[in-house]
Protein backbone atom coordinates (compact mmCIF):
# COMPACT_ATOMS: atom_id res chain seq x y z
CA UNK A 1 0.00 0.00 0.00
CA UNK A 2 1.38 3.41 -0.98
CA UNK A 3 1.59 5.81 1.97
CA UNK A 4 2.07 8.95 -0.15
CA UNK A 5 -0.66 9.76 -2.65
CA UNK A 6 -1.49 12.98 -4.51
CA UNK A 7 -4.83 13.25 -2.68
CA UNK A 8 -3.34 12.92 0.81
CA UNK A 9 -0.33 15.13 0.11
CA UNK A 10 -2.53 17.84 -1.43
CA UNK A 11 -4.93 17.90 1.54
CA UNK A 12 -2.18 17.70 4.16
CA UNK A 13 0.12 20.19 2.43
CA UNK A 14 -2.68 22.66 1.79
CA UNK A 15 -4.24 22.55 5.25
CA UNK A 16 -0.98 22.51 7.24
CA UNK A 17 0.57 25.38 5.28
CA UNK A 18 -2.72 27.32 5.36
CA UNK A 19 -2.80 26.93 9.14
CA UNK A 20 0.80 28.13 9.56
CA UNK A 21 0.49 31.13 7.23
CA UNK A 22 -3.04 31.91 8.41
CA UNK A 23 -1.79 32.06 12.02
CA UNK A 24 1.13 34.24 10.91
CA UNK A 25 -1.27 36.60 9.12
CA UNK A 26 -3.33 36.82 12.30
CA UNK A 27 -0.24 37.78 14.31
CA UNK A 28 0.43 40.54 11.78
CA UNK A 29 -3.17 41.78 12.24
CA UNK A 30 -4.10 40.66 8.72
CA UNK A 31 -7.11 38.50 7.77
CA UNK A 32 -6.22 34.74 7.91
CA UNK A 33 -7.62 34.51 4.38
CA UNK A 34 -4.46 36.21 3.10
CA UNK A 35 -2.41 33.44 4.69
CA UNK A 36 -4.53 30.80 2.96
CA UNK A 37 -3.94 32.44 -0.44
CA UNK A 38 -0.20 32.71 0.21
CA UNK A 39 -0.17 29.02 1.12
CA UNK A 40 -1.56 28.28 -2.34
CA UNK A 41 1.13 30.39 -4.00
CA UNK A 42 3.81 28.49 -2.04
CA UNK A 43 2.54 25.02 -3.06
CA UNK A 44 1.69 26.14 -6.60
CA UNK A 45 3.66 25.34 -9.77
CA UNK A 46 5.00 28.89 -10.14
CA UNK A 47 7.20 28.78 -7.02
CA UNK A 48 10.09 26.41 -6.20
CA UNK A 49 9.74 23.46 -3.84
CA UNK A 50 6.79 21.15 -3.23
CA UNK A 51 3.95 21.40 -5.76
CA UNK A 52 0.44 20.19 -4.88
CA UNK A 53 -1.71 18.36 -7.42
CA UNK A 54 -3.29 21.03 -9.64
CA UNK A 55 -6.14 18.78 -10.73
CA UNK A 56 -7.18 17.63 -7.26
CA UNK A 57 -7.01 20.96 -5.44
CA UNK A 58 -9.84 22.66 -7.40
CA UNK A 59 -12.05 19.57 -7.00
CA UNK A 60 -11.50 19.57 -3.24
CA UNK A 61 -12.25 23.29 -3.21
CA UNK A 62 -15.51 22.63 -5.07
CA UNK A 63 -16.63 20.51 -2.13
CA UNK A 64 -16.18 23.58 0.06
CA UNK A 65 -18.30 25.64 -2.31
CA UNK A 66 -21.04 22.98 -2.24
CA UNK A 67 -21.09 22.75 1.56
CA UNK A 68 -20.94 26.51 2.01
CA UNK A 69 -23.83 27.15 -0.38
CA UNK A 70 -25.80 24.38 1.30
CA UNK A 71 -25.28 26.12 4.64
CA UNK A 72 -26.44 29.43 3.20
CA UNK A 73 -29.53 27.79 1.77
CA UNK A 74 -30.33 26.48 5.26
CA UNK A 75 -30.60 30.09 6.44
CA UNK A 76 -32.22 31.47 3.28
CA UNK A 77 -35.82 30.42 2.76
CA UNK A 78 -37.77 30.64 -0.48
CA UNK A 79 -39.72 33.49 1.12
CA UNK A 80 -36.46 35.42 1.61
CA UNK A 81 -35.44 34.86 -2.00
CA UNK A 82 -38.76 36.10 -3.34
CA UNK A 83 -38.62 39.12 -1.00
CA UNK A 84 -35.44 40.47 -2.66
CA UNK A 85 -36.26 39.50 -6.25
CA UNK A 86 -37.22 43.08 -7.18
CA UNK A 87 -33.68 44.32 -6.55
CA UNK A 88 -31.60 41.12 -6.92
CA UNK A 89 -32.68 40.30 -10.47
CA UNK A 90 -32.46 43.74 -12.16
CA UNK A 91 -29.52 44.74 -9.95
CA UNK A 92 -27.43 41.69 -10.80
CA UNK A 93 -28.24 41.90 -14.50
CA UNK A 94 -27.37 45.62 -14.63
CA UNK A 95 -24.14 45.13 -12.69
CA UNK A 96 -23.08 42.25 -14.95
CA UNK A 97 -23.78 44.44 -17.97
CA UNK A 98 -21.77 47.40 -16.63
CA UNK A 99 -18.79 45.24 -15.61
CA UNK A 100 -18.81 43.48 -18.99
CA UNK A 101 -18.82 46.82 -20.84
CA UNK A 102 -15.92 48.04 -18.70
CA UNK A 103 -14.03 44.85 -19.49
CA UNK A 104 -14.72 45.26 -23.20
CA UNK A 105 -13.39 48.83 -23.00
CA UNK A 106 -10.14 47.68 -21.39
CA UNK A 107 -9.88 44.82 -23.88
CA UNK A 108 -10.25 47.29 -26.74
CA UNK A 109 -7.29 49.19 -25.27
CA UNK A 110 -5.30 45.94 -25.30
CA UNK A 111 -6.13 45.49 -28.98
CA UNK A 112 -8.35 42.47 -28.46
CA UNK A 113 -11.45 41.60 -30.49
CA UNK A 114 -14.98 42.31 -29.27
CA UNK A 115 -15.52 38.59 -28.58
CA UNK A 116 -12.43 38.42 -26.41
CA UNK A 117 -13.54 41.56 -24.58
CA UNK A 118 -17.01 40.08 -24.00
CA UNK A 119 -15.68 36.91 -22.35
CA UNK A 120 -13.04 38.88 -20.40
CA UNK A 121 -15.68 41.30 -19.12
CA UNK A 122 -18.09 38.51 -18.17
CA UNK A 123 -15.33 36.80 -16.18
CA UNK A 124 -14.82 40.00 -14.18
CA UNK A 125 -18.53 40.54 -13.52
CA UNK A 126 -19.36 37.64 -11.18
CA UNK A 127 -18.39 37.52 -7.50
CA UNK A 128 -16.96 34.52 -5.63
CA UNK A 129 -19.47 32.55 -3.60
CA UNK A 130 -16.97 31.57 -0.92
CA UNK A 131 -15.49 35.05 -0.41
CA UNK A 132 -18.87 36.80 -0.25
CA UNK A 133 -20.41 34.33 2.17
CA UNK A 134 -17.36 34.21 4.42
CA UNK A 135 -17.39 38.00 4.73
CA UNK A 136 -21.12 38.02 5.55
CA UNK A 137 -20.84 35.15 8.04
CA UNK A 138 -17.91 36.77 9.85
CA UNK A 139 -20.15 39.80 10.50
CA UNK A 140 -23.41 37.90 11.15
CA UNK A 141 -24.99 39.56 8.11
CA UNK A 142 -26.32 36.50 6.28
CA UNK A 143 -29.77 36.86 7.88
CA UNK A 144 -29.81 40.67 7.60
CA UNK A 145 -31.42 42.69 4.82
CA UNK A 146 -28.00 43.35 3.28
CA UNK A 147 -27.13 39.65 3.47
CA UNK A 148 -30.37 38.51 1.83
CA UNK A 149 -29.92 40.99 -1.01
CA UNK A 150 -26.29 39.97 -1.51
CA UNK A 151 -27.10 36.24 -1.55
CA UNK A 152 -30.08 36.75 -3.89
CA UNK A 153 -27.84 38.89 -6.14
CA UNK A 154 -25.27 36.08 -6.12
CA UNK A 155 -27.86 33.46 -7.08
CA UNK A 156 -28.87 35.55 -10.11
CA UNK A 157 -25.19 35.95 -11.07
CA UNK A 158 -24.68 32.19 -10.80
CA UNK A 159 -27.68 31.55 -13.05
CA UNK A 160 -26.31 34.05 -15.58
CA UNK A 161 -22.89 32.34 -15.55
CA UNK A 162 -24.46 28.89 -15.97
CA UNK A 163 -26.19 30.25 -19.08
CA UNK A 164 -22.93 31.84 -20.31
CA UNK A 165 -20.97 28.59 -19.89
CA UNK A 166 -23.57 26.66 -21.87
CA UNK A 167 -23.82 29.27 -24.64
CA UNK A 168 -20.10 29.93 -25.07
CA UNK A 169 -19.32 26.77 -27.11
CA UNK A 170 -22.35 27.41 -29.32
CA UNK A 171 -21.27 31.01 -29.92
CA UNK A 172 -17.55 30.30 -30.28
CA UNK A 173 -17.75 30.60 -34.05
CA UNK A 174 -18.86 34.22 -33.67
CA UNK A 175 -16.45 35.07 -30.84
CA UNK A 176 -13.18 33.51 -32.02
CA UNK A 177 -10.98 36.31 -33.41
CA UNK A 178 -10.29 36.29 -37.14
CA UNK A 179 -7.32 34.18 -38.11
CA UNK A 180 -7.43 31.93 -35.03
CA UNK A 181 -6.61 28.31 -35.80
CA UNK A 182 -9.38 25.77 -35.42
CA UNK A 183 -12.07 28.40 -35.77
CA UNK A 184 -15.49 26.79 -35.31
CA UNK A 185 -18.31 27.37 -37.77
CA UNK A 186 -20.69 30.16 -36.75
CA UNK A 187 -23.84 29.05 -34.98
CA UNK A 188 -27.17 29.91 -36.54
CA UNK A 189 -29.78 32.01 -34.76
CA UNK A 190 -31.96 28.91 -34.48
CA UNK A 191 -29.17 26.94 -32.80
CA UNK A 192 -28.56 29.77 -30.32
CA UNK A 193 -32.25 30.09 -29.46
CA UNK A 194 -32.53 26.33 -29.01
CA UNK A 195 -29.49 26.30 -26.71
CA UNK A 196 -30.86 29.16 -24.60
CA UNK A 197 -34.30 27.56 -24.37
CA UNK A 198 -32.80 24.19 -23.43
CA UNK A 199 -30.64 25.73 -20.71
CA UNK A 200 -33.50 27.73 -19.18
CA UNK A 201 -35.74 24.66 -19.41
CA UNK A 202 -33.22 22.52 -17.51
CA UNK A 203 -32.88 25.12 -14.75
CA UNK A 204 -36.66 25.45 -14.49
CA UNK A 205 -37.03 21.65 -14.39
CA UNK A 206 -34.47 21.39 -11.57
CA UNK A 207 -36.21 24.10 -9.53
CA UNK A 208 -39.58 22.40 -10.09
CA UNK A 209 -38.22 19.02 -8.96
CA UNK A 210 -36.75 20.57 -5.80
CA UNK A 211 -39.94 22.48 -4.95
CA UNK A 212 -42.35 19.66 -5.71
CA UNK A 213 -40.43 16.50 -4.77
CA UNK A 214 -37.38 17.59 -2.78
CA UNK A 215 -39.45 19.89 -0.55
CA UNK A 216 -41.33 16.83 0.71
CA UNK A 217 -38.77 14.03 0.47
CA UNK A 218 -35.68 15.63 2.08
CA UNK A 219 -37.36 16.71 5.37
CA UNK A 220 -39.22 13.36 5.49
CA UNK A 221 -35.96 11.43 5.06
CA UNK A 222 -34.12 13.37 7.79
CA UNK A 223 -37.07 12.98 10.16
CA UNK A 224 -36.83 9.19 9.80
CA UNK A 225 -33.08 9.37 10.47
CA UNK A 226 -33.65 11.40 13.64
CA UNK A 227 -35.97 8.67 14.91
CA UNK A 228 -33.02 6.22 14.82
CA UNK A 229 -31.23 8.32 17.47
CA UNK A 230 -27.92 8.09 15.58
CA UNK A 231 -26.05 11.40 15.37
CA UNK A 232 -23.52 9.95 12.94
CA UNK A 233 -26.26 8.78 10.59
CA UNK A 234 -27.94 12.20 10.73
CA UNK A 235 -24.64 13.94 9.89
CA UNK A 236 -24.09 11.53 7.01
CA UNK A 237 -27.65 12.15 5.79
CA UNK A 238 -27.06 15.91 5.76
CA UNK A 239 -23.81 15.56 3.81
CA UNK A 240 -25.41 13.07 1.41
CA UNK A 241 -28.24 15.53 0.78
CA UNK A 242 -25.90 18.45 0.08
CA UNK A 243 -23.46 16.53 -2.12
CA UNK A 244 -26.03 14.29 -3.79
CA UNK A 245 -28.38 17.09 -4.82
CA UNK A 246 -25.47 19.24 -6.02
CA UNK A 247 -24.05 16.43 -8.14
CA UNK A 248 -27.48 15.44 -9.44
CA UNK A 249 -28.25 19.05 -10.39
CA UNK A 250 -25.01 19.21 -12.38
CA UNK A 251 -25.26 15.78 -13.99
CA UNK A 252 -28.97 15.75 -14.87
CA UNK A 253 -29.87 19.42 -15.34
CA UNK A 254 -26.58 21.16 -16.19
CA UNK A 255 -26.94 23.42 -13.12
CA UNK A 256 -23.80 24.40 -11.18
CA UNK A 257 -22.82 22.46 -8.05
CA UNK A 258 -23.15 25.65 -5.98
CA UNK A 259 -26.66 26.44 -7.18
CA UNK A 260 -27.81 22.84 -6.68
CA UNK A 261 -26.49 22.80 -3.11
CA UNK A 262 -28.10 26.17 -2.40
CA UNK A 263 -31.56 24.93 -3.40
CA UNK A 264 -31.05 21.73 -1.37
CA UNK A 265 -30.35 23.83 1.72
CA UNK A 266 -33.20 26.21 0.97
CA UNK A 267 -35.65 23.29 0.76
CA UNK A 268 -34.32 21.83 4.01
CA UNK A 269 -34.61 25.26 5.69
CA UNK A 270 -38.36 24.71 5.93
CA UNK A 271 -37.75 21.64 8.08
CA UNK A 272 -37.48 21.73 11.88
CA UNK A 273 -34.02 20.14 11.58
CA UNK A 274 -32.40 23.00 9.64
CA UNK A 275 -30.42 24.42 12.59
CA UNK A 276 -29.06 21.02 13.53
CA UNK A 277 -28.12 20.31 9.92
CA UNK A 278 -26.22 23.61 9.77
CA UNK A 279 -24.25 22.76 12.91
CA UNK A 280 -23.36 19.26 11.70
CA UNK A 281 -22.01 20.47 8.34
CA UNK A 282 -20.05 23.45 9.74
CA UNK A 283 -16.64 21.78 10.40
CA UNK A 284 -16.35 20.32 6.91
CA UNK A 285 -17.58 23.60 5.41
CA UNK A 286 -14.77 25.53 7.06
CA UNK A 287 -12.06 23.00 6.19
CA UNK A 288 -12.92 22.78 2.50
CA UNK A 289 -13.43 26.55 2.22
CA UNK A 290 -9.77 26.90 3.24
CA UNK A 291 -8.81 24.52 0.42
CA UNK A 292 -10.71 26.75 -1.99
CA UNK A 293 -8.46 29.71 -1.15
CA UNK A 294 -5.38 27.50 -1.38
CA UNK A 295 -6.45 26.39 -4.87
CA UNK A 296 -6.85 30.03 -5.95
CA UNK A 297 -3.34 30.80 -4.78
CA UNK A 298 -1.97 27.79 -6.70
CA UNK A 299 -3.20 29.24 -9.98
CA UNK A 300 -1.45 32.58 -9.46
CA UNK A 301 1.87 33.33 -11.17
CA UNK A 302 3.52 36.19 -9.22
CA UNK A 303 5.62 37.14 -12.27
CA UNK A 304 2.53 38.53 -14.03
CA UNK A 305 2.80 41.51 -11.68
CA UNK A 306 6.20 42.25 -13.20
CA UNK A 307 5.43 41.36 -16.82
CA UNK A 308 2.06 43.11 -17.10
CA UNK A 309 1.56 45.63 -14.24
CA UNK A 310 -0.77 47.96 -16.18
CA UNK A 311 -2.95 45.07 -17.29
CA UNK A 312 -3.21 43.84 -13.70
CA UNK A 313 -4.03 47.36 -12.47
CA UNK A 314 -6.79 47.78 -15.07
CA UNK A 315 -8.27 44.38 -14.23
CA UNK A 316 -8.25 44.98 -10.46
CA UNK A 317 -9.73 48.46 -10.98
CA UNK A 318 -12.74 47.01 -12.83
CA UNK A 319 -13.30 44.40 -10.12
CA UNK A 320 -12.78 46.53 -7.02
CA UNK A 321 -13.80 50.01 -8.21
CA UNK A 322 -16.00 49.59 -11.28
CA UNK A 323 -18.22 46.81 -9.92
CA UNK A 324 -18.46 48.43 -6.47
CA UNK A 325 -19.52 51.83 -7.80
CA UNK A 326 -22.04 50.20 -10.13
CA UNK A 327 -23.54 48.08 -7.32
CA UNK A 328 -23.69 51.05 -4.94
CA UNK A 329 -25.44 53.20 -7.53
CA UNK A 330 -27.95 50.47 -8.39
CA UNK A 331 -28.83 49.75 -4.75
CA UNK A 332 -29.24 53.46 -4.00
CA UNK A 333 -31.49 53.86 -7.07
CA UNK A 334 -33.83 51.29 -5.55
CA UNK A 335 -34.17 53.43 -2.44
CA UNK A 336 -32.03 51.45 -0.01
CA UNK A 337 -29.78 53.08 2.58
CA UNK A 338 -26.19 54.08 1.97
CA UNK A 339 -25.03 51.43 4.44
CA UNK A 340 -26.88 48.68 2.56
CA UNK A 341 -25.44 49.91 -0.74
CA UNK A 342 -21.90 49.97 0.60
CA UNK A 343 -22.26 46.48 2.07
CA UNK A 344 -23.46 45.08 -1.26
CA UNK A 345 -20.68 46.98 -3.08
CA UNK A 346 -17.98 45.57 -0.79
CA UNK A 347 -19.46 42.06 -1.05
CA UNK A 348 -19.24 42.07 -4.85
CA UNK A 349 -15.79 43.68 -5.16
CA UNK A 350 -14.01 40.39 -5.95
CA UNK A 351 -14.17 37.46 -8.36
CA UNK A 352 -13.65 33.74 -7.97
CA UNK A 353 -14.65 30.26 -9.08
CA UNK A 354 -16.96 31.06 -12.02
CA UNK A 355 -14.38 33.51 -13.37
CA UNK A 356 -11.73 30.76 -13.46
CA UNK A 357 -14.08 28.34 -15.21
CA UNK A 358 -15.15 30.93 -17.78
CA UNK A 359 -11.54 31.97 -18.47
CA UNK A 360 -10.40 28.35 -18.85
CA UNK A 361 -13.24 27.60 -21.26
CA UNK A 362 -12.48 30.77 -23.23
CA UNK A 363 -8.83 29.75 -23.65
CA UNK A 364 -9.84 26.18 -24.58
CA UNK A 365 -12.20 27.49 -27.28
CA UNK A 366 -9.41 29.82 -28.53
CA UNK A 367 -11.50 32.89 -27.77
CA UNK A 368 -9.35 34.31 -24.97
CA UNK A 369 -5.58 34.77 -25.17
CA UNK A 370 -3.38 33.31 -22.41
CA UNK A 371 -2.73 36.87 -21.24
CA UNK A 372 -6.41 37.33 -20.39
CA UNK A 373 -6.45 34.22 -18.22
CA UNK A 374 -3.33 35.41 -16.35
CA UNK A 375 -4.90 38.82 -15.75
CA UNK A 376 -8.16 37.27 -14.51
CA UNK A 377 -6.27 35.04 -12.07
CA UNK A 378 -4.20 37.99 -10.83
CA UNK A 379 -7.33 40.10 -10.47
CA UNK A 380 -9.04 37.32 -8.51
CA UNK A 381 -6.22 36.86 -6.03
CA UNK A 382 -5.62 40.58 -5.48
CA UNK A 383 -9.34 41.36 -5.14
CA UNK A 384 -9.78 38.52 -2.64
CA UNK A 385 -6.85 39.89 -0.64
CA UNK A 386 -8.32 43.42 -0.74
CA UNK A 387 -11.88 42.35 0.11
CA UNK A 388 -11.39 41.90 3.88
CA UNK A 389 -9.67 45.29 3.97
CA UNK A 390 -12.71 46.86 2.28
CA UNK A 391 -14.99 45.31 4.87
CA UNK A 392 -12.70 46.49 7.67
CA UNK A 393 -12.95 50.02 6.29
CA UNK A 394 -16.74 49.61 6.03
CA UNK A 395 -16.94 48.46 9.66
CA UNK A 396 -15.07 51.58 10.76
CA UNK A 397 -17.33 53.77 8.63
CA UNK A 398 -20.46 52.21 10.17
CA UNK A 399 -19.02 52.64 13.67
CA UNK A 400 -18.30 56.32 13.04
CA UNK A 401 -21.81 56.85 11.65
CA UNK A 402 -23.31 55.17 14.73
CA UNK A 403 -21.24 57.36 17.05
CA UNK A 404 -22.27 60.47 15.13
CA UNK A 405 -25.94 59.46 15.37
CA UNK A 406 -25.68 58.85 19.10
CA UNK A 407 -23.97 62.22 19.58
CA UNK A 408 -26.77 64.02 17.70
CA UNK A 409 -29.42 62.18 19.72
CA UNK A 410 -27.73 63.22 22.96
Amino acid sequence: MHHATPLISTIVGGIVLAFVLGALAGRLRLPPLIGYLCAGVVVGPHTPGYTADQALAPELAELGVILLMFGVGLHFSIRDLMAVRKIAIPGAVAQIGIATLLGMGVAWGFGWSWGQGLVYGLALSVASTVVLLKALQDRDLVDSEQGRIAVGWLVVEDLAMVLALVLLPALSGLLVPAGASGEAPAASVTDILLTVSLTLGKVAAFVAVMLVIGRRFIPWMLERIVWTGSRELFRLGVLATALGVAFGAYSLFGVSFALGAFFAGMVLAESEFSHRAAEESLPLRDAFAVLFFVSVGMLFDPMVLVRDPWGVLATVSIIVVGKSVAALGIVRMFGYSNRTGMTIAASLAQIGEFSFILASLGVFLQILPERAQSLILAGALLSIVLNPLLFRWLDRYVARQSEAGEAQAA
